[in-house]
């Protein structure tokens, strides 16, 4: 008997040693994961409280406040805290989770950090789908800018698959074609604000950059909807997608259907990049970001539940700084997601290019 099978023999001594190892190993793992769930929980209610308590609401009885914040006032707290500070603040936050979660689902698909939907370019088929339907659609359709901005998704998605399979998925193919269908989509957009009306191009270009200014009650219906209905999907594929993260050879050894499931995945991350990009504009990099942090947290099997979380509070962070930030505000929230975004862009493709080199 070789001494492998010594080792992995359910008689050998070290055999329980082994099985106490993993079981605490398991058992820290969750609890860290637990403690960073608790903190960012913390950390998401600390900056809503900021966002919809900061500034102007001097005049507001301290009593009226709380109140206000669940529709329970009228008057000045109504308008305030009612109208104005909630709807921003959970856009912000609801969008942010959309984007950490499409970013992640992207992730590790393709495993390659550099294949998220605004990379991709998912996000500029929403962006141009949803510029579409803020110049063109009938105002009285409100679901219009949602709908189109998915459509607009899918429509890149399955063009990106397309033009990237040669009898299999190459990640490198997939994110180049996706950079390339970005720039496409992106010259179209351009082109819709050139022959727009000066009135239709005002809202549309304050939407482009990203920014919560615009934010009310129908959004954020939009954004909780789509955000529920896209969290429990992707909980339906969490399997299929760890299959996947093995190889498609390993996935389709172990029982899953690798096209169904990768395009089910390229879907889901769509529509729910489409959807925040449909109400609070194309915020970059938050999708880029969410899920490498959400993996040095908490590890790459739990990283999909945490990162929606960290993408809400890094996009409800910035729009906190973007309101109240001395020197700089008022400004974007898109704005200070690409100033922490874009350097880390940067370093992420000189480190994949040493770790080439």
């Amino acid at each position: 008997m070789t001494p492998l099978a010594l080792r992995s023999s359910p008689d050998s001594p070290t055999t329980p040693v082994v099985v106490a190892r993993l079981r605490a190993d398991r058992r820290a793992r969750n609890r860290r994961a637990s403690v960073t769930a608790s903190v960012l929980a913390v950390a998401l209610l600390g900056l809503t409280t900021a966002s919809v308590l900061l500034g102007g609401i001097g005049r507001l009885d301290p009593a009226d406040v709380l109140p206000a914040a669940f529709g329970l006032r009228d008057g000045l707290a109504d308008y305030m805290i009612f109208q104005l500070r909630m709807p921003r603040a959970l856009s912000a936050l609801l969008a942010g989770a959309l984007f950490g979660l499409a970013g992640s689902l992207y992730q590790r698909l393709i495993r390659n950090p550099l294949a998220t939907p605004d990379i991709v370019g998912i996000s500029a088929g929403a962006g141009a789908g949803a510029a579409t339907a803020l110049l063109y659609a009938p105002a009285a359709f409100s679901l219009g800018v949602p709908v189109a901005a998915v459509i607009g998704s899918f429509v890149l998605v399955a063009a990106v698959q397309a033009l990237s399979w040669r009898g299999g998925v190459d990640t490198y193919r997939l994110v180049l074609v996706g950079i390339g269908l970005s720039a496409v989509c992106t010259a179209y957009t351009n082109y819709l604000f050139l022959v727009a009306d000066q009135q239709s191009l005002a809202i549309a270009l304050r939407w482009t950059v990203g920014t919560t200014n615009d934010a009310d009650w129908d959004g954020v219906t939009t954004l909780a909807v789509g955000f529920a209905a896209c969290a429990l999907v992707a909980l339906f594929l969490a399997r299929p997608l760890a299959t996947l993260t093995l190889g498609d050879g390993f996935a389709a050894g172990l029982g899953t259907r690798v096209t169904a499931s990768r395009v089910g995945v390229l879907l889901v991350g769509a529509a729910a990049a489409a959807l925040a990009t449909s109400v609070v504009g194309p915020i970059g990099f938050v999708s880029l970001v969410s899920g490498p942090i959400a993996v040095r947290l908490v590890g790459t099997e739990r990283s999909t539940l945490l990162a929606p979380a960290i993408g809400a509070a890094i996009v409800l962070g910035a729009d906190v700084l973007a309101q109240h930030a001395p020197l700089i505000s008022p400004v974007p929230t898109g704005v200070l997601t690409a100033l922490l975004g874009a350097p880390y862009f940067v370093w992420l493709i000189l480190r994949r290019r040493q770790g080439a080199s």
